[in-house]
């Protein structure tokens, strides 16, 4: 695991300088099952913005904390991209994609925050 310092504000300000939509914070630190402690999802309009949000995630937490994800995957086809960072999972999806896997859905027992759309 990386540092305690929450990086959870960092991703949310890279999500926004790249105009990703619909953010949910997801805490799962009560979960049991949980293999991660928080899952941030939002989602972009086109595979290309969902690169690019995915790329602003990685680009500002390693330019500007020194981190980088464990692992990613998704960046083939860019329908959904997951960063892996340990405690904190994002995951940035097509809406159509968001909707058919249904992380909210899956995790509705757990608090979540949603985060107000920046224009």
């Amino acid at each position: 695991m990386h540092s305690k310092k929450d990086l959870t504000p960092f991703i949310i300000e890279a999500i926004s300088d790249k105009k990703g939509k619909k953010i949910a914070v997801i805490d799962l630190s009560d979960i049991q099952s949980a293999s991660t402690g928080k899952l941030i999802i939002c989602q972009g309009g086109s595979t290309s913005q969902v690169s690019a949000i995915a790329d602003a995630v990685r680009e500002q937490l390693q330019q500007d904390h020194g981190i980088k994800p464990y692992n990613y995957e998704g960046y083939k086809n860019s329908q959904w991209i997951v960063i892996d960072y340990g405690d904190i999972m994002v995951h940035v999806f097509l809406p159509e994609y968001r909707l058919f896997y249904n992380l909210e859905e899956l995790w509705n027992d757990a608090p979540t925050e949603y985060i107000p759309d920046v224009d």
